[in-house]
């Protein structure tokens, strides 16, 4: 018999002004890295928000050249498992496999290569780390098989509009044992359905700083 368990919660006076995952992200199946099952992942590189946020991880992928004191940085403040982003467009080759080394002496749970990168480069990663190399994939067109066989072994989708086609494509190709995180946009229902496609843990792109902050001092303003 299935009995609903009343989950008691314990909050924080100071911490109420949190980042929390939306709830339906727990339908999802996770994905066990490492002896810890992963959901839900928070899409940010904002060490304020990574530090008042409840996700099981973090991806922190940004756009600009890698370097080890933005991993350091990111590690200092993440109570999770973090993943991070290593290159794969305009910093790759050496340079890359370099920082996904660094980064697993740092302590990251996985490294996470962009869409250009080659797969020779995947390749070259995989055979240097014992974390696992999460490859972003941005179309139906891109080389699955490719960067699998080359080392890829959990694939980052992050399609846009396209991103569920993008998800039902890979489960077709590799069945349902491939573990996919996937975009699930800004509502619970386009989560659900990135879910039901076929993804094992969701990736959620948090408000900025800048916009919780704004609606902060509005409320400072009517108070005042």
């Amino acid at each position: 018999m299935n009995k609903k368990v009343y989950v008691p919660v314990v909050e924080s006076e100071l911490r109420r002004r949190s980042v929390s995952m939306p709830q339906v992200i727990r339908n999802a199946s996770g994905i066990i890295i490492l002896n810890k099952r992963i959901k839900s992942l928070i899409f940010s590189t904002d060490i304020a928000v990574i530090h008042n946020s409840n996700p099981d991880a973090v991806m922190a992928v940004y756009p600009f050249t890698p370097t080890l004191t933005i991993t350091q940085a990111l590690m200092s403040a993440s109570f999770v498992p973090l993943f991070i982003g290593v290159g794969g467009g305009l910093t790759s080759g050496n340079r890359s496999v370099y920082l996904a080394l660094q980064a697993e002496l740092l302590g990251a749970y996985g490294v996470v290569v962009n869409a250009p990168i080659k797969n020779e480069v995947i390749k070259d990663i995989s055979s240097s780390l014992d974390i696992p190399v999460v490859a972003t994939v941005v179309s139906e067109n891109d080389d699955f098989e490719g960067k699998a066989n080359a080392g890829a072994k959990i694939f980052n989708v992050s399609g846009g509009k396209n991103t569920i086609q993008i998800v039902k494509k890979v489960r077709d190709i590799f069945g349902e044992e491939f573990p996919i995180i996937a975009t699930g946009g800004k509502t619970e229902e386009s989560i659900l359905q990135t879910i039901e496609s076929g993804a094992n843990a969701i990736t959620y792109t948090p408000p900025s700083s800048s916009e919780i902050f704004s609606a902060v001092m509005k409320n400072y303003r009517e108070f005042k």
